[in-house]
């Protein structure tokens, strides 16, 4: 119940003068009926415009990024299977790599062996053949002193007899003595 500006209460409605024109007017009864058909009106235009207008839009822009996500999801996987592509080429070529490079150590390893074998075999031919010619060389020096050796001990023998006995002694008979000498 409203009052009045005077304090007492007022029954009724409040007049026009009041502001008022008999209650909160969606719940006025009188006025249903109006209400109804301007809330179907409404209703239907709004309807119509977000089912021609908005929810078009909405759903293209719903598809445009469905699309936009399953070709981005597409590019991708393109992308995963070439890095793995390009991942599994690089393995082999390292593989590859690794498989030449271990054929040119073995090679390179097998060139020098052979280089090597070669240089020490020609250092042991060089080396045999200094040893022989310094066999020769000993066997000349020696056959040269056993030469000397004989004249020296005929010599020296010869010299002994005459030193002991004060005679010269016959040389033939001090070279066959040596000669016996050095024989036996």
């Amino acid at each position: 119940m409203a009052e009045s500006h005077g304090g007492a209460p007022e029954h009724g409605s409040h007049t026009e003068s009041d502001g008022g024109n008999g209650g909160f007017p969606p719940f006025d009864p009188s006025t249903f009926a109006s209400q109804l058909v301007s809330l179907v009106i409404a209703f239907v235009a709004l309807y119509v415009i977000v089912s021609r207008i908005a929810l078009p839009r909405v759903g293209g822009v719903i598809d445009a990024r469905q699309n936009k996500i399953e070709g981005d999801l597409a590019e991708a996987q393109k992308l995963k299977d070439e890095s793995e592509a390009a991942l599994k080429a690089y393995e082999s070529e390292l593989a590859a790599a690794r498989s030449r490079a271990q054929a040119i150590g073995t090679e390179t390893r097998e060139k020098l062996n052979a280089a090597s074998e070669a240089e020490r075999k020609s250092l042991e031919d060089k080396l045999a053949h200094k040893l022989a010619e310094a066999e020769k060389t000993i066997a000349a020096t020696r056959a040269s002193a056993m030469s000397n050796v004989r004249g020296i001990a005929t010599d020296a023998a010869a010299a002994i007899v005459q030193q002991l006995t004060g005679v010269a002694p016959d040389s033939k008979a001090v070279g066959k003595a040596v000669d016996a000498s050095l024989k036996g």
